[in-house]
C-alpha cells in the first residue's frame, strides 16, 4: 500500500471555501486514479470526486459539480479538492483514495473499497 496523507480540512462558514491536499508517499507513474470520499457521520463514505490521471480525466456526483474541483501535481506526489461554496450537508471526514487501475466514471466514484490505498482521512466542518 502506498502511504498518504490528507490536510487542509478545518472548519469555514456556510460559502466559504477548503482546500483538500492528498499527499501521497510515492506516485503516479504507477498510479491512475484518485478519488475524494465523503462520511457523513453514521454512514459510509461516498465518492465526491475523482480524477483519472493520465487523460486527466474528472469525475464528480451532481451534489458537487460547479463547486469542488479535483486536480493533481505529479511533481509534488500530491492531490487536491478545491471545494468552493461549501454546504453544511459538506461536513463529515474526508478521505483520499488511490489506485493503479484505470477508473471510468462507475469505478471512480463508486465504493471506496475498489481503492487500494486510503488516508487516513481529515475533518471538515461547515457551519449555518
Amino acid at each position: 500500500q502506498v502511504p498518504l496523507v490528507e490536510s487542509g480540512g478545518g472548519s469555514v462558514q456556510a460559502g466559504g471555501s477548503l482546500t483538500l491536499s492528498c499527499k501521497a508517499a510515492e506516485w503516479l507513474s504507477s498510479t491512475n486514479c484518485m478519488g475524494w470520499f465523503h462520511q457523513a457521520p453514521g454512514k459510509e463514505p461516498e465518492a465526491v470526486a475523482a480524477i483519472y490521471t493520465t487523460p486527466d480525466k474528472r469525475y464528480y456526483v451532481d451534489s458537487v459539480k460547479g463547486r469542488f474541483t479535483v486536480s493533481h501535481d505529479n511533481h509534488k506526489n500530491t492531490g487536491f479538492l478545491q471545494m468552493n461554496s461549501l454546504k453544511p450537508e459538506d461536513s463529515g471526514m474526508y478521505y483520499c483514495a488511490t489506485d493503479t487501475a484505470p477508473c471510468t466514471y462507475r469505478e471512480a466514484l463508486g465504493p471506496i473499497l475498489w481503492y487500494k490505498n486510503r488516508g487516513q482521512g481529515i475533518q471538515v466542518t461547515v457551519s449555518s
